[in-house]
Order: structure tokens, then C-alpha cells, then sequence
């Protein structure tokens, strides 16, 4: 089977092509586009593509381009790398409680570290858009001692988890958890899901987490709840815009943690790739259904 990879070539993702037994070439050539790039520039595709994989989990931009139509199968990266963004979910919620961030701005700064330090043990974190990341989340959630409060759209229970609220059900969730992951795509529904309401409702000793979107987040809202310590802390390995601005606000507060968009750092982006993309084009081979399907009328 001819499978191109492109806008360029990558060594991970051609060891994967080749060792299912398909054969790299040219776009015209194929029945299976592997697109390594964003929507920009996306090609015409022939009548002879049956399936485009696209490289990341969040499609909204593929969708707001026009890119993804209804001739062929698609499919993103759901799910391909939640062990990573799960893994620096984890060391940003820690890293919080146990005030690393403070030690090394402030150094030897025993007393107010001392005492501003806090565990996760018996804590409820609560897990907004509990799909693969969530999955790979709540063990490590749990080997730390606490409890998980799921949240996806349906309100279908989630293994693990202590209760799973469905995302109709959002009010619910602010006052029975301590701290928050923001895990979910990036939709209408979803936008400024944290808000000033929202944040309100969240207990003062609250960090949150957002290793999903920026737009999740009404930054203005959360500088002022984090100014104002209606909740303890945030830290965010995404924002809206990215990067923030050199005078945006958030930087001044001393209860927040950036991270450069790095739970899935670009560099090691098509390793990661390279395994499902082998497992999928078996599928296709053998007529089987793909991981991660997704349509013109979703964002994810």
C-alpha cells in the first residue's frame, strides 16, 4: 500500500509506514496521506486518498480551515499522547502544592514555604474532559492518595473515577472537588469554561490545571481570582494567545506556574505518533475500524 508523509519527511513516522509493509511516495501516488503539518498550506488532495491522519488531537483549527470534508476517513491523534500530557499534569499539580515553583523563585524562604505546602493525599481533583488523558491521569492521581471526579459530555461513567458528572452538570462540579484539570478540547461549549463564575464557586486552597486549551480559560478572570486568592493557584502549560504577552499580567503573580506548551513537547511529537500510525494502517489494511476517527462537524 502507498502511503505519503507529508509537508516533509520524518524518520519516526517512515519507520512506522515501512514496517507494516507499505511504501512511502509521492501524494499522487497514494491511498493514505500522514500530514505532519498544520492547515496551513494543506494540499488539493486526489480523488485516489483514503484516509488523512493528521498529527494533532485538537482539530478545531483543520475544521475552522475547511480542510476536513466528508469523501474520504480522517482521523487526529486522540489519545496518542496522553502519557505524556498526563505525566506533566501530574508534576504541574505538584509542583504547586509542595511550592517548588516558590523555592526556586525565592530560595531558602522556609517559613512561608513551610507553611504553604499541601498534599494531595485525600484530596478529590476533578478531571474536566476525562477521555485518554484522563485515563492515563488517574492512576497516577491515585497512587498519590486522591480521589478523581470525572467529567465528559455524555455523563457515562468513567472506570476509576469516584463519581462522573456529565459537562451539563459543570455547576455541580466547582464545589465538590479541591483542585482542577482541564483535559478537553477546545470547543464552543467549552469556551472560557473557567470563568469568573466558575472560579467563584472553586474552594480557596484550589489549583487549577489546564493542559487542554488556552481558550478553556478567561485569562482576565483568572488573574483577578488568582490576585484576589480566591483560589490558591494555577498552572498552565497552555494559554490564550501563546505565548502570553511580556506584560500580560499572569507573569506577576507569584501563585502561578507557565509552562511553554511542553506536556507533549513538539520535539518528540511524531515518536510518540509513529506507533498508532503503524497500528492504523494495519486497520486500513485489513479493513478494520481506525483509532481516532473524526468528521467535518466536530471539533475533536
Amino acid at each position: 500500500m502507498a502511503v505519503a508523509v507529508e509537508p516533509f519527511s520524518d524518520a519516526h513516522i517512515v519507520a512506522a509506514v515501512e514496517q507494516t509493509g507499505a511504501r512511502v511516495t509521492g501524494l499522487d501516488e497514494a491511498r493514505v496521506l500522514i500530514w505532519l503539518g498544520g492547515p496551513d498550506g494543506f494540499p488539493a488532495l486526489p480523488d485516489g486518498i483514503e484516509w488523512v491522519a493528521l498529527k494533532t488531537a485538537g482539530i478545531e483549527a483543520f475544521v475552522a480551515a475547511g480542510v476536513i470534508d466528508d469523501k474520504r476517513i480522517w482521523t487526529n491523534a486522540s489519545g496518542f499522547y496522553a502519557e505524556n500530557v498526563a505525566e506533566h499534569a501530574l508534576a504541574l499539580l505538584l509542583a504547586g502544592l509542595r511550592q517548588i515553583h516558590t523555592a526556586v523563585r525565592d530560595h531558602w524562604a522556609k517559613e512561608p514555604i513551610d507553611t504553604s505546602v499541601r498534599t494531595l493525599r485525600g484530596a478529590t481533583v476533578a478531571i474536566i474532559g476525562a477521555g485518554g488523558i484522563g485515563a492515563s491521569l488517574m492512576p497516577r492521581l491515585h497512587a498519590c492518595g486522591a480521589d478523581v471526579l470525572a467529567v465528559n459530555r455524555s455523563g457515562r461513567p468513567v472506570e476509576g473515577a469516584v463519581r462522573t458528572l456529565p459537562s451539563s452538570r459543570m455547576d455541580e462540579v466547582w464545589p465538590a472537588t479541591d483542585h482542577v484539570i482541564l483535559a478537553a478540547p477546545a470547543t464552543a461549549e467549552t469556551h472560557h469554561l473557567i470563568n469568573a463564575t466558575s472560579l467563584a464557586a472553586l474552594p480557596s486552597h484550589c489549583w487549577l490545571v489546564n493542559v487542554a486549551r488556552g481558550p478553556l480559560v478567561d485569562q482576565r478572570a483568572l488573574y483577578e481570582a488568582l490576585r484576589d486568592g480566591e483560589i490558591a493557584g494555577a498552572a498552565l502549560d497552555v494559554t490564550d494567545p501563546e505565548p502570553p504577552a511580556d506584560d500580560d499580567p499572569l507573569w506577576s503573580l507569584p501563585n502561578v506556574i507557565i509552562t511553554p506548551h511542553v506536556a507533549n513537547p513538539a520535539s518528540g511529537l511524531t515518536r510518540e505518533m509513529a506507533p498508532f500510525v503503524a497500528r492504523n494502517i494495519e486497520a486500513f489494511v485489513a479493513g478494520e475500524p481506525l483509532i481516532a476517527t473524526v468528521s467535518a462537524d466536530r471539533d475533536y
